[in-house]
């Protein structure tokens, strides 16, 4: 890398910590203080009240605090990263990105804590002296042998789990990632040879861990800077190191790798040379997890042992042993648990949950966050990475079991499948509120068509379809090209044998296809020969037609491609002639940090007219309790109770004429501004009298500019995640998403296309 990269590299990362406002973390109030009433409540005098009920029952601290989520990431700066000894104040930044990681991969409050003291006694009392802050302890870059005595002092004091990531956070996912190569390389941990180097927290840790594992200490060759830890030796010795000693009359690292399975390097840059590969078993297990620079690059040992199994500390080569794997999780179970300790039990079902989901089909969201990397598991797919979204439920749902089953989970939680789902919905946004629909649509089992088959999003949502519904997919597309595709996202589905597939190219029903279809538009300029084309070419439109055969109940289209030219055939085919269906709308779920908002028409009217609103009015009203909400509708417009004679109010005055001359089992009201709609105040200044009580939660537009754009604003600037669209008035034959849809989203839209008809309009 050259110099002016390096420091661009450098100053991108300065940048990152100042701008816009220094450093990576800030504190935010969780309740309202907006008033005097707010703050008789916050702090003196209804203060009180919370301190008296913790006074006479401490455990309620959990209940009237944040202390039950808030963990300390305490260093004291003397082993910081591969910098070392830089201090506590230099360490503030590291701890800083610690607690970000709790806060992005567990939602876990974090506060980092620096402190100037070297003693490792008096780092300890310092430590146990903040127990009642802190719901857990994170022991964070203590240089060893410190680590060790700060650790056990602090756990045999406290009575809150106390956990040093650098040994126990390092041990848990490389004692995953071993279960995982040893399954590969077809080897158990009681057969093998295991030679370390690094003498270190971390390197010990894991010899522990592995210990607990199976491996055999006996068959433990630890090395350090001075060569092999042997029985007698003096020089740089620990007790903990002394109990890795072996009576050898060997003495380098060099003369000890011979036939070894397992390397594990927690050193240096450049320690395992080639020759020394060489020397070692056949697919040999090579973990060089020294940073930035491994103990071997993994070009060099291949060259030597093709076959070798290799891991690294670093996020350009496969197989990363990152931490980040384990620390959010095993606390997030270990809080919500209210363990007093994170014992061995855990720490074991931690890698098990680990290495498990590693060896499942990958998450649709890592392979969006690591697009072109191969992830089925195999010798370059050991552990799954950091952004899988199903960590937390995984790893998190293990931890408690294992914590109630040992004995120190103070709450056990005995609903654990429950707590499962309530950790995926935070990470799925959409989970909690898309429930009442998966539960719809398992009261049935449907056949959903997926135009865009071949659609990389489509496989991983009709995978987990196969896994999460009773809905069968069908897939339009080439089988070949289908199964190449599975191949290379590592999905174990397979056409015909999991999913029915329609090949464009060469299917039995062709010509029963475009007969059907010359039939149904045979006045409208379509020939035999157009009709033949059409059923080679268009997916929509094959999907459509299998749809209004009766061989698919719904289809889903639309990934890519313009929204209107998929409703043009979807119209043609499933329309009038179908029971009077036509498309009255499309809608949207917006899912919000506040709860769903639900927008339409955002495509299927440019223009509406108030039969077009008052129709869309009502689809919306339909799906909205399908969510298990009651819908709250808000008819949106230029013009506010009548303030203006323009077109869009005349048109959504003329809607609620239509509106009010039957009755309606749902709320709603206009024509009036979006803040109208949104504030209840603001609503009872201008228009006292309105029907409309609370905060709208759908929002009705006269025209689509406007649907789409705020669709659109509240996806990119609120991160509001996309339910949707839902095509209204198709008698959920039919539903067209858009080209930014994510496998996630096909997965809720087939939830929604799978439930009983009878449930839509």
């Amino acid at each position: 890398m050259s110099d002016a990269k390096k420091e661009t590299i450098r100053q991108d990362a300065l940048n990152y910590h100042e701008f816009p406002k220094p450093g990576k973390l800030e504190v935010r109030a969780t309740k309202p203080l907006a008033n005097g009433r707010d703050l008789a409540r916050a702090y003196s005098p209804g203060v009180a009240e919370a301190s008296l009920e913790i006074k006479n029952d401490p455990s309620t601290a959990r209940k009237y605090t944040s202390r039950g989520n808030l963990v300390a990431v305490v260093s004291n700066g003397t082993a910081v990263l591969g910098l070392g000894n830089i201090g506590a104040l230099a360490s503030k930044p590291v701890m800083e990105g610690k607690a970000v990681l709790f806060k992005k991969f567990a939602n876990i409050d974090c506060f980092d804590i620096e402190l100037d003291e070297k003693d490792p006694e008096k780092l300890a009392e310092i430590i146990c002296a903040l127990e009642p802050t802190f719901g857990a302890i994170n022991l964070e870059d203590i240089k060893a042998p410190d680590c060790f005595i700060v650790e056990k002092i602090c756990r045999e004091r406290m009575n809150i789990p106390v956990f040093h990531d650098d040994q126990h956070g390092t041990a848990i996912v490389v004692g995953a990632a071993a279960t995982n190569a040893l399954r590969v390389a077809g080897k158990k941990f009681e057969d093998i040879k295991v030679v370390s180097t690094g003498g270190g927290a971390a390197g010990i840790a894991c010899l522990n861990m592995l210990l607990k594992l199976g491996l055999k200490r006996e068959n433990v060759w630890l090395c350090d800077i001075d060569g092999l830890v042997y029985e007698g030796r003096t020089t740089e010795m620990t007790p903990q190191k002394a109990e890795f000693a072996q009576k050898s009359d060997l003495r380098t690292l060099d003369d000890v790798i011979e036939g070894a399975d397992l390397f594990l390097g927690l050193s240096g840059p450049n320690v395992l040379k080639p020759e020394m590969v060489a020397k070692m078993s056949k697919q040999p297990i090579i973990f060089a997890l020294a940073n930035p620079n491994p103990e071997i690059l993994p070009e060099e040992a291949r060259k030597i042992a093709p076959d070798a199994i290799i891991a690294t500390g670093r996020s350009d080569y496969p197989n990363q042993v990152n931490n980040v794997l384990c620390f959010p999780f095993i606390f997030r179970g270990a809080l919500d648990a209210g363990a007093t300790e994170i014992n061995d039990a855990m720490q074991i079902a931690c890698i098990e949950g680990i290495a498990e989901l590693a060896r499942a089909t990958t998450s649709a969201e890592a392979a969006a966050a690591y697009q072109g990397e191969q992830m089925t598991f195999g010798p370059d797919y050991l552990i799954p990475k950091p952004f899988d979204p199903r960590l937390i439920g995984v790893v998190a749902s293990a931890v408690v079991k294992a914590a109630a089953k040992s004995g120190v989970a103070e709450r056990p939680i005995e609903d654990l499948d429950a707590y499962k789902r309530e950790l995926d919905g935070s990470v799925f946004k959409s989970a909690l509120l898309m429930r009442p629909v998966f539960e719809a649509s398992a009261t049935t089992e449907r056949r959903i068509a997926f135009a865009e088959g071949e659609d990389e999003r489509v496989l991983r949502a009709a995978s987990a379809m196969l896994e999460e519904m009773t809905d069968k997919p069908i897939l339009i597309g080439r089988p070949d090209v289908i199964e190449a595709r599975c191949e290379r996202a590592g999905l174990a589905i397979r056409p015909d044998r999991d999913f029915e597939i329609v090949n464009p190219e060469s299917d039995s029903r062709y010509r029963e296809y475009w007969q059907t279809y010359h039939k149904l538009m045979a006045r409208r300029g379509v020939t035999p020969d157009i009709a033949k084309a059409v059923m080679r070419t268009n997916t929509t439109a094959i999907g459509s037609i299998m749809v209004q055969r009766g061989e698919a109940d719904s289809l889903i289209c639309g990934t890519f491609g313009q929204y209107l030219w998929h409703l043009k055939y979807v119209t043609e085919i499933l329309g009038t002639g179908v029971g009077g269906l036509h498309p009255v709308g499309a809608l949207s779920m917006m899912i919000l940090e506040d709860g769903p908002l639900f927008i339409a028409d955002t495509h299927v009217h440019l223009e509406p007219t108030a039969e077009n609103i008052a129709e869309s009015v009502v689809g919306a009203a339909r799906h909205v309790q399908r969510f298990g909400l009651e819908p709250r509708i808000a008819i949106c417009s230029y013009s506010q109770f009548g303030n203006l004679d323009g077109d869009t109010g005349r048109r959504a005055r003329a809607a609620l004429d239509i509106l009010d001359s039957q009755p309606r089992d749902f709320i709603y009201e206009g024509e009036m501004h979006i803040d109208a709609a949104l504030d209840p105040d603001v609503r009872a200044r201008i228009f006292p009298d309105c029907r409309l009580e609370g905060v709208a939660n759908v929002l009705i537009f006269t025209n689509a500019d406007a649907a789409s754009g705020v669709r659109n604003i509240l996806k990119m600037k609120a991160n509001g995640l996309e339910v949707g669209p839902i095509l209204m008035g198709m008698g959920n034959k039919a539903h067209i998403v858009t080209p930014s849809i994510t496998a996630r989203g096909l997965l809720n839209m087939s939830a929604i296309a799978g439930t009983p008809v009878e449930h839509y309009g």
